[in-house]
């Protein structure tokens, strides 16, 4: 899908700060990558994009806690009860007053077991992303840019981050709980997380090291091993595909927004990530494929129709050699029959002989009409009155003949519907 994802920076927001930032058609390749302010940051490229704001480690404290029973936990649970229970338990844990905080759960967090909480400035992450707003680039998505949990490689793994003067080092999935740590790139915070991530002699069990270009060589001469290159918007790529979202209680998105932006976000990774390209390639030729049917089936069905008509044509031209253009054959057949019949003398069912003689085989003994009117294959017989049994009757007894009827003011109205 097409992704803007930009760092908040650590500083107070404002119109003319700087925002590191990433595009992405696939959320897997940068587009671009480079700083700008909010008002000129740009936008996703194509329908169902998003702005994916990256809170960094710095400004982020992870805690675990574990959630009383009976709590309704959920996107569309996030009420003030729950975030009491949160300041309850975090009370102790925190230097901040709870209140000037913002809390987010970790997904899929159940009541009973153990969760993290990440925690931040509340008035700071307002303010950002009220700034982006405002400049017309509204965050859909609010991520941290390093989060508890299983890495990558199943292992511990280390980030520098920074510059030389300000150098960092964030630890991922550390420790059983797989925490995140963020410590100064120094050796004496080395010693706080193990001797296997400074241990020139231990590279098979020390955890990977990726650095930014601008800290590699520092974090090389601090560790006394080699380091990975792994640059910001790399960094920001993995941030944005994670499953947090930190925009939660009073940050929250209505349940409509949220569902209009999965599905949205879905359309969009469907039509263009490169881990679905296969998945398009069979519905286009699943499409096709149907196409192609479709298509030789009306042609057969057209082939069928045509011969259908053809034999009919054949047969009024055959059967009357003298008809020489065929416009409509049933109606040309039924006149071409009416005047052999009426050349050799014979009736049709049309004709008042057996219209009457229907009639009087269908109706009760001493109903006699005071009036006949004939028209070509109708026959309609005044002063008939008959009782619901009797017209029941009379109906049926036509019907099975070849006639309809039915009782209309006093008369009984016949009409043949069989073809002469």
């Amino acid at each position: 899908m097409s992704t803007l994802i930009l760092f908040l920076s650590l500083a107070p927001s404002g119109p003319t700060a700087d925002y590191s930032y990433t595009l992405t058609a696939d959320g897997h390749t940068a587009l671009r990558h480079a700083s700008a302010p909010a008002a000129l940051l740009p936008e996703p490229a194509r329908p169902g994009g998003e702005v994916v704001a990256v809170v960094p480690a710095q400004a982020l404290s992870w805690q675990r806690v574990q959630l009383p029973q009976g709590v309704p936990l959920g996107t569309g649970q996030q009420t003030p009860r729950l975030r009491s229970v949160l300041e309850g338990l975090l009370e102790d844990q925190l230097l901040d007053d709870p209140a000037q905080l913002h809390f987010a759960l970790q997904p899929a967090a159940r009541a009973g077991e153990p969760v993290w909480v990440a925690v931040c400035d509340r008035a700071w992450l307002r303010e950002a992303l009220q700034v982006l707003e405002a400049a017309g680039r509204r965050v859909s998505r609010v991520v941290p840019e390093f989060a508890p949990g299983p890495t990558a490689s199943g292992q511990p793994e280390l980030f520098a981050l920074g510059t030389p003067e300000e150098a960092h080092l964030v630890l991922c999935g550390h420790g059983v709980e797989q925490a995140v740590a963020v410590l100064p790139l120094s050796s004496m915070a080395l010693g706080l997380i193990g001797p296997a991530t400074n241990s020139a002699d231990t590279d098979d069990a020390a955890p990977p090291v990726r650095a930014e270009p601008a800290v590699a060589a520092l974090a090389e001469r601090t560790l006394g091993r080699p380091v990975v290159l792994h640059t910001a918007s790399q960094r920001a790529l993995d941030a944005a595909r994670g499953d947090w979202d930190l925009a939660q209680f009073d940050l929250a998105s209505t349940g409509r927004t949220r569902a209009l932006r999965k599905a949205g976000s879905a359309a969009s990774a469907f039509l263009y990530a490169p881990q679905w390209r296969a998945a398009r390639w069979g519905a286009g030729l699943l499409a096709a494929a149907h196409l192609v049917g479709l298509n030789a089936w009306a042609w057969q069905e057209r082939a069928a129709l045509a011969a259908k008509q053809a034999g009919v044509r054949n047969a009024l031209t055959q059967t009357f050699p003298k008809v020489q253009v065929v416009v409509d054959a049933p109606v040309q057949m039924e006149r071409e029959l009416a005047a052999l019949r009426q050349a050799a003398g014979s009736v049709s069912p049309r004709d008042l002989e057996p219209l009457l003689a229907a009639a009087g085989a269908a109706l009760p003994a001493g109903q006699l009409p005071n009036a006949l009117e004939y028209s070509t294959g109708e026959l309609r017989l005044r002063g008939v009155t008959l009782t619901a049994e009797e017209q029941t009757a009379v109906v049926t007894r036509l019907q099975a003949a070849g006639y309809s009827a039915r009782l209309d003011d006093g008369s009984l109205l016949l009409r043949a519907e069989v073809a002469p």
